[in-house]
């Protein structure tokens, strides 16, 4: 079954069966519920909609884009955009939400519907299990003839939001200029093809070497921006003058660095590099979600700085970040999130922030690197039966490790001296995520083996 309902929107495969699959009756089906709930919430509503450039985008777009016109919503089209770049589109036209057509750094056969609310953030779980109800009801009322919504088109957001970039206080253009840097950019072939080369063009960065920024879909890569799919930047970074490389995901929400000598900066540490450089300056808190390294809470407790830590899910990251009033946050995925700018997490300000922050130091991405503490995360699953209850699993666990810290806002997380392993419960598969870090490979591997082991031994005692 490749149809997934979950925080992060209504994702699925192209063709196949409806309800197996996100065929247009599906693309239909949840777009109607999502307008239900903007029409119940919102008088004379406008739903902005923007889209990654995979092969099945412009079909999903009119078919979402119809079907809120059909459902009396006035509909500002982005076209191919950048999800941080619908975000803020939202709230620059006071629009009553947003759809973003995207699946993220999924494969090319997937699309997915991520919905806004008028702030241009993520609606909550209880507004997404609201919508989904509208959705799976035969109530839906469609518009009159007298009442389908307009439609209409922009074509200046992506310049909209560089200039936003341009103008933070954060971002130093002249002293970006000065330093003289030369870059290599993977777009994998999607909207960071439209939106990195005029923002490295207006930061004043004297070089861009473009791999694969034709936005057609066709990504060359797996284009999730993980090590293993990264060879090809790494070794053209390493084979010319280049300061660094800079890779993101297809609709521009992650965001991943190579060093200048090809090596990989590491996306957990995206989020870390950048929270030095804002903490330094704003001298306030910050946020990541519990799956993310160590080294955020390190380098906030370096600036004497509250650091928390938040349940995985951007919204869930945002809601821990305006709590407490975070000026830097996001996600160990390399999702960065600048409040000051919006509340998304946003590749274009990262490489403003980063390349700032470089010019500012004078220094390497290598140099930079080894600035603050290495960890690695290791990433293990385990397999259940259906009769497991997960949850007294996770409940056990939590008291076998009470003499330790432990956080469970989002399954279970055990901090231990030298690392830390945290419990997850998929809502899609019969398993356990298994999430640990530590200071070396082998220490991460053993503490997750060790917890995987304990939960064995519990599984078979109940047998």
């Amino acid at each position: 079954m490749t149809l997934i309902k979950s925080i992060s929107g209504i994702r699925g495969t192209i063709g196949g069966l409806s309800g197996d699959n996100l065929t247009p009756g599906d693309v239909v089906k949840f777009t109607s519920g999502y307008a239900k709930w903007i029409n119940n919430n919102h008088d004379k509503p406008v739903v902005i909609v923007g889209r990654d450039a995979r092969v099945s985008g412009k079909m999903v777009s009119n078919l979402v884009t119809a079907t809120l016109q059909g459902m009396g919503i006035n509909v500002i089209d982005l076209g191919l955009s950048t999800t941080p770049t619908v975000e803020m589109m939202v709230t620059r036209e006071r629009a009553s939400g947003g759809i973003i057509l995207t699946a993220s750094h999924n494969p090319k056969e997937w699309n997915a519907l991520k919905l806004l609310n008028e702030k241009g953030e993520f609606v909550s779980a209880e507004v997404g299990q609201e919508i989904l109800s509208y959705a799976e009801s035969d109530k839906i009322k469609f518009a009159s003839v007298d009442n389908l919504g307009s439609y209409t088109k922009n074509a200046d957001h992506i310049n909209y939001h560089i200039d936003k970039i341009i103008e933070c206080d954060l971002v130093d253009v002249e002293l970006i200029k000065r330093a003289n840097f030369k870059v290599v950019i993977d777009c994998v072939n999607s909207t960071g093809g439209i939106a990195l080369p005029p923002l490295l063009e207006k930061l004043g960065v004297s070089s861009v070497h473009k791999l694969y920024c034709d936005p057609n879909g066709e990504f060359p890569h797996n284009p999730e921006p993980l090590p293993e799919n990264l060879t090809e930047i790494s070794d053209c970074v390493k084979s010319g003058d280049y300061d660094l490389g800079i890779v993101v995901d297809p609709d521009v929400d992650r965001l991943a660095f190579v060093n200048e000598d090809g090596s990989l900066f590491g996306e957990e540490y995206t989020l870390v590099a950048i929270a030095d450089y804002v903490i330094e300056k704003r001298k306030g808190s910050a946020v990541s979600n519990l799956s993310s390294t160590r080294a955020l809470r390190d380098v906030c407790k370096k600036h004497d700085v509250e650091y928390q830590a938040a349940a995985v899910g951007e919204v869930n990251v945002v809601n821990k970040m305006k709590e407490i009033g975070a000026v830097i946050g996001g996600e160990g995925n390399g999702g960065v999130i600048l409040p000051e700018l919006h509340y998304g997490r946003d590749a274009l300000i990262g490489i403003g922030l980063l390349l700032t922050l470089l010019a500012e130091r004078k220094t390497t991405m290598t140099v930079l690197r080894t600035s603050y503490p290495s960890y690695y995360i290791s990433k293990n699953k385990l397999e259940l039966t259906g009769a497991i209850d997960v949850d007294e699993l996770l409940q056990i666990i939590k008291e076998k490790y009470a003499n330790q810290e432990v956080n469970d806002i989002d399954g279970v997380k055990v901090d231990f001296e030298d690392g830390w392993v945290h419990l997850r419960k998929s809502n899609t598969e019969p398993i356990i995520r298994v999430y640990s870090e530590s200071k070396t490979e082998e220490l991460a591997n053993k503490l997750a083996t060790d917890v995987m082991d304990e939960i064995n031994r519990i599984i078979f005692s109940k047998a």
